[in-house]
């Protein structure tokens, strides 16, 4: 292995928001932390799982295996998503894919806020989970989850975060994930919680080595 002060890791995401998320919540670790855009070469992993613990392992691994660098820690990758209640726990693993490939998050805003139409406050119960894994070319090494509940609003608001950021409104809350910036989301949101104590994790694994 090489010198503790080389070694790095990277955030397995082709999601620029939310590869930018991710490296300001990993801020602060005794290693450095670099973007998936600094290596050439390295494809997308299909996601092709049941679930997101299965989706962030085989991207963890499989991105990892693509970036032969000795002085690679360990590569994080997620998989996260919206879970709604009245529609089944959908979309769930298949949030970024709501509505096909080509469609934006505008769109799927859009398509969720439809499939709702005008069901009661106590009917827009949902939830956004995470799985966030760590991995390198042979093993997954550190696993996390996070979680944060809340509702769906009846409109988009807020310009801040990306995905289903505009229509989530979290437990305790009056507004959207959109609209309470990164302050509030840093501090409670699903991908935060599994980051932090990523983090963690990651202190203790550093420390035994």
């Amino acid at each position: 292995m090489s010198d503790s002060a080389a070694q790095f890791i990277v955030v397995g995401s082709f999601n620029q928001a939310k590869a930018a998320e991710m490296a300001e919540l990993l801020e602060g670790l005794p290693v450095s932390v670099r973007s998936l855009k600094e290596f050439r070469g390295v494809h997308p992993v299909p996601e092709e799982g049941d679930t997101f613990a299965e989706n962030a392992r085989s991207k963890a691994l499989g991105l990892a295996r693509q970036i032969p660098d000795e002085a690679l820690l360990g590569l994080v990758a997620d998989d996260s998503g919206l879970e709604v209640d009245a529609l089944g726990g959908r979309p769930g693993v298949y949030s970024a894919r709501y509505l096909g490939e080509q469609a934006t998050d505008p769109d799927r805003v859009q398509g969720i806020l439809r499939e709702l139409g005008d069901l009661p406050p106590e009917s827009r119960t949902a939830r956004f989970r995470c799985h966030v894994a760590f991995a390198d070319a042979r093993h997954v090494l550190l696993e996390t989850e996070g979680a944060v509940e809340g509702r769906i609003s009846f409109a988009a608001a807020g310009e801040f975060g990306f995905g289903y950021d505009p229509i989530f409104v979290p437990l305790g809350f009056d507004k959207s994930f959109g609209e309470l910036g990164a302050e509030v989301k840093h501090r409670i949101s699903h991908r935060a919680q599994a980051l932090r104590l990523f983090r963690e994790r990651l202190a203790r694994l550093l420390a035994s080595r």
